[in-house]
């Protein structure tokens, strides 16, 4: 029988699993998220009429920021929608070296610690350097 104070709280296996599991369901959700828009869009614009390809129209700046998505979700706008979806499926993969930073730190490996707090600080500074939140 093993003694039960020497055993992990954690395998490796288990952290390998979880962060499968995270990335799953990161996808998953953030797909349904813009499944869900695209069909308010459809439902609120979808009888308009075909646009003129001809020219070009621009339209304004919108949905650049995490609080004017929020406020599209809120108000329930299509695109609001679909952009919180995006957001999702962006912050899979932040979530995903964040979790395996827990992971290491559980399992005291110093090396993969300070490799992942990197990965992690360059993918945030390229993520939040130049936006304003």
């Amino acid at each position: 029988m093993k003694n039960m104070a020497s055993k992990k709280i954690l395998a490796d296996q288990d952290i390998e699993w979880l962060i499968g599991l995270q990335l799953r369901f990161g996808v998953v959700i953030a797909s349904l998220i813009v499944l869900i828009g695209g069909l308010v869009y459809l439902t609120q614009s979808g009888t308009s009429a075909i646009p003129h390809y001809h020219s070009f129209i621009g339209t304004k700046a919108g949905l650049t920021t995490l609080g004017e998505i929020f406020k599209g979700v809120y108000t329930i706008n299509a695109k609001g929608i679909i952009e919180l979806g995006v957001v999702a499926l962006i912050a899979t993969p932040i979530l995903r070296v964040a979790f395996s930073l827990v992971g290491f730190i559980i399992e005291k490996d110093k090396m993969y610690i300070c490799i992942t707090i990197t990965v992690l600080a360059v993918m945030m500074v390229s993520i939040f350097g130049g936006s304003k939140i």
